[in-house]
């Protein structure tokens, strides 16, 4: 446990870490911070498109609604919740900040991994589209090594952090919010789960599609009601991040404070985590849409991390901070707010609105997040272990198996598991972060094109690229 723990710090903290931010302010800089000066355009490629009913697609694959929630299926998942109090209680309010500063960057690099995911891919057998980063590193790059290295941590990523951890969460929360059997949970999150995941990449597209937007939606009226009720405390609780992210924050009378580096580390992780732009994941979803232009795919590339991160983590980020359940010198100290730290705190910062209802409400999202991150994963996987073996006889094998560790990973202790799943995404990341940058003056010739067109369509100059 130990190794495994200085093994996955190694990896992440501070190479990787660094290398996500890195690639981000590349293309941001490269692109003239599209995603902020160019707003207009991908809100308008993205929530106008849905808002103006446009083309719903050809039947060649996945709408990009439905790409975008299989995508957000995975990155929305318990880290969204009990991943941020962790960082919160971890780095201090100042991880708050650079969670942002990782979104805001982070922007970009999923532009450019989505992008390239529809530029190069290929139609799959049943007639629809697939592709990924194991595409992009092979049509792209011609480097196919790399390509299998990062499928075969896809593969063990997915059994282990998309499957086991996501299962016993479920398991966990359903037994603490109920007090309902941990094995019969995991039975019938399996028969779900199963149901779902068999009828491929269409039926997970469509599930997600409806149970994406209401979890979603759920939580974010949830967690604005606490802020709302709240508000009084929210410019203290903004002035805390910022004075946080940049300063050593001690606690009253003595020497324990929180670190930059430390909200730095907790909040980088914990925006890398949520959205997954740059992990490779989530570009085999996108890869799937039913639609032309790459660079098009680009914009709800940028649309996954704000969603994920800019407004999911934010409100259980401010839900915590303005609810007053967050204790830093007890934290410091190493206690927490009556031992509450992740998933707990989240709950008790609701309580302070809905009362005794506070932690099923919470259980109930942390079960919607973690169901929905079981059918992403499962989707990644697949693919990636049908790139490995180049052939597709094992899908029905790895289907059973995923299904089978639904049951397992409900009543195992899966401590270790959290270590081995951040490994397995530092290694399918390290081969993904230098194809995106290899490819990604390609894409930037992509983007300036649309963007052109989409400018000329419009009758005016393009304010963004």
């Amino acid at each position: 446990m130990a190794f495994l723990e200085r093994l996955g710090d190694w990896i992440w903290d501070p190479w990787l870490l660094g290398g996500f931010l890195l690639l981000g302010l590349w293309c941001s800089v490269r692109t003239g911070f599209f995603q902020l000066f160019g707003w207009r355009l991908w809100l308008k490629a993205t929530v106008g498109s849905l808002l103006g009913n446009r083309r719903r697609g050809r039947g060649e694959g996945l709408t990009q609604l439905q790409a975008l929630s299989t995508a957000l299926a995975s990155t929305i998942g318990t880290g969204s919740i009990a991943g941020v109090a962790t960082a919160i209680f971890c780095g201090g309010p100042g991880a708050v900040f650079w969670m942002w500063v990782s979104a805001f960057l982070g922007m970009m690099t999923g532009c450019v991994e989505k992008t390239l995911a529809v530029r190069y891919r290929r139609r799959s057998p049943a007639g629809g589209w697939e592709g990924g980063p194991m595409e992009y590193m092979t049509l792209g790059l011609g480097l196919r090594p790399l390509a299998l290295g990062f499928s075969l941590f896809c593969v063990a990523a997915s059994i282990g952090g998309g499957d086991l951890v996501q299962a016993n969460s479920i398991a966990a929360a359903l037994e603490h919010a109920f007090g309902w059997d941990r094995l019969a949970v995991g039975v019938v999150t399996a028969l779900l789960t199963g149901a779902v995941i068999l009828g491929g990449i269409g039926r997970i597209g469509r599930v997600s599609e409806r149970l994406v937007p209401a979890m979603a939606f759920l939580f974010l009226a949830g967690g604005g009601l606490v802020i709302l009720r709240h508000a009084h405390a929210l410019p203290e609780a903004l002035s805390a991040i910022l004075a946080g992210a940049f300063a050593p924050q001690a606690a009253a009378g003595g020497g324990l404070g929180y670190s930059m580096a430390a909200a730095m580390r907790y909040g980088i992780a914990r925006g890398v985590f949520t959205n997954e732009a740059g992990l490779g994941s989530s570009a085999m979803a996108h890869a799937a849409a039913d639609v032309a232009e790459p660079a098009e795919e680009g914009m709800w590339g940028m649309f996954e991390v704000f969603v994920a991160t800019g407004l999911v983590c934010t409100v259980t980020a401010l839900a915590i901070l303005t609810s007053g359940v967050y204790d830093p010198q007890a934290a410091l100290a190493g206690g927490g707010t009556g031992g509450m730290t992740g998933a707990a705190l989240s709950a008790a910062a609701f309580s302070t609105v809905l009362g005794p209802w506070g932690g099923p409400f919470v259980a109930v999202c942390l079960l919607l997040f973690a169901f929905s991150s079981l059918l992403g994963w499962s989707y990644y996987g697949e693919r990636s272990l049908s790139f490995l073996t180049g052939s597709r006889r094992w899908t029905g094998l790895y289907r059973l198996v995923f299904l089978l560790i639904v049951v397992v990973g409900s009543v195992s202790d899966v401590g270790a598991v959290w270590q081995v799943a951040d490994i397995c995404n530092g290694m399918m990341a390290l081969p993904n972060l230098t194809a995106l940058l290899l490819l990604s003056p390609e894409v930037f010739r992509l983007l300036r094109g649309w963007t052109q067109a989409q400018a000329g369509c419009d009758g005016h100059k393009n304010p963004g690229y």
